[in-house]
């Protein structure tokens, strides 16, 4: 499988850094670097940056923010960093952070550096080779969802994972936040939830189901699997939103991503990663599975399977609106609103299928 392994490409225009100036920081942090380092960057994600920073010797994964404006609290790369720190040694599938740039002056933001788990990193299908049957794919996307279950099952109160997110009261928060972000990321040809908005506030569940450490981004184009054996994920990342929250939260989100093979056409035309293969358990079926292996009991998931939808058109109209602001490089970035408009459509239907 050493073709499927993930590779980064060109530089975009407009998101390139100083070489020289980073070379010069990291040897001061990270013993052994030989030679120069190339700089190449990683085309997945739609917000934070990721590069390859390659040395003769060494392969170094390097994140920082959007170029542009961007939210006080969004892209803390220091925050993601640190918690990354603090849960390495209780989930191994956290990289290592290697160095930690906290002055601007190196390429212009704070960034962190970590190591770079090589594998496959499953994007918007399973790689050719080798084929993986059905049976396979449902025993990854089985594996896939125990290391959820795992993460979730983490003891919170450990000091090092206590101090990394409020707890309790999450759901309130995020509903309150998320609907702040969209209002103040609404653009006039996005429609404006307002239906939604009314529906989910009137919905929210008077209390959290449980509080523990949730990633907030658990997606198959967040995982690393090994090349060798690829239904084993070795490494998972992308830990900025990573909190202390309500885990069933942390599911509904994972689950906007989940296009399956019965959805519409429209709904369809987003997916960016392989959840309709032969073999991949169906949303309600990841949903049934959870609650099996975690033990949490789930009797009404609505609510949350439309949180999650709604935040993700959240997520892609801030991006849309940084992109039409002049701040975003990624011409993929001018569908956005077009995306956004589309999981909003998809809300709706949720709640017109929603129990009463």
């Amino acid at each position: 499988m050493s073709g499927a392994l993930d590779e980064a490409g060109a530089v975009r225009v407009g998101e390139e850094l100083d070489a020289e100036r980073l070379d010069a920081f990291l040897r001061v942090h990270i013993e052994g670097l030989d030679g120069l380092p190339a700089i190449r960057q990683f085309a997945g994600g739609a917000s934070n940056l990721t590069y390859l920073v390659r040395y003769p010797n060494r392969d170094l994964v390097l994140r920082r923010p959007p170029f542009g404006a961007r939210a006080k609290s969004a892209h803390d790369m220091l925050r993601e960093a640190r918690i990354m720190v603090a849960l390495k040694p209780h989930y191994p599938y956290v990289p290592e952070v290697l160095a930690l740039g906290e002055q601007v002056d190196v390429i212009g933001c704070e960034f962190y550096v970590m190591q770079r788990i090589v594998g496959v990193i499953p994007r918007r299908d399973l790689p050719p080779e080798p084929a993986l049957d059905a049976g396979a794919t449902r025993q990854l996307c089985r594996n896939v969802i125990e290391r959820l279950v795992e993460l979730h099952a983490l003891d919170a109160r450990q000091p090092e994972l206590a101090a990394i997110g409020r707890g309790e009261g999450y759901v309130a928060r995020q509903l309150e936040g998320w609907t702040e972000r969209w209002r103040r990321a609404l653009t006039d040809d996005v429609g404006d939830c307002a239906r939604v908005i009314a529906w989910l506030e009137e919905r929210r569940p008077a209390r959290d189901a449980a509080t523990c450490v949730i990633h907030n981004d658990f997606r198959f184009d967040n995982l690393v699997l090994d090349a060798a054996d690829p239904m084993r994920v070795i490494g998972v990342l992308d830990w900025e939103m990573a909190t202390l929250g309500d885990p069933l939260m942390d599911l509904g989100n994972a689950l906007a991503y989940w296009v399956q093979a019965d959805d519409d056409a429209g709904f369809r035309s987003t997916r960016r990663q392989p959840t309709d293969a032969p073999g991949m358990l169906t949303r309600d079926e990841v949903v049934a599975y959870y609650a099996e292996r975690s033990g949490r009991r789930i009797d009404d998931f609505a609510f949350y399977r439309v949180f999650g939808l709604f935040r993700l058109a959240v997520i892609v109209q801030q991006i849309y609106r940084r992109w039409r602001d002049g701040h975003a490089a990624n011409p993929q970035f001018a569908q956005f609103g077009a995306i956004a408009n589309l999981l909003g459509a998809r809300c709706l239907a949720t709640i017109d299928r929603a129990p009463r």
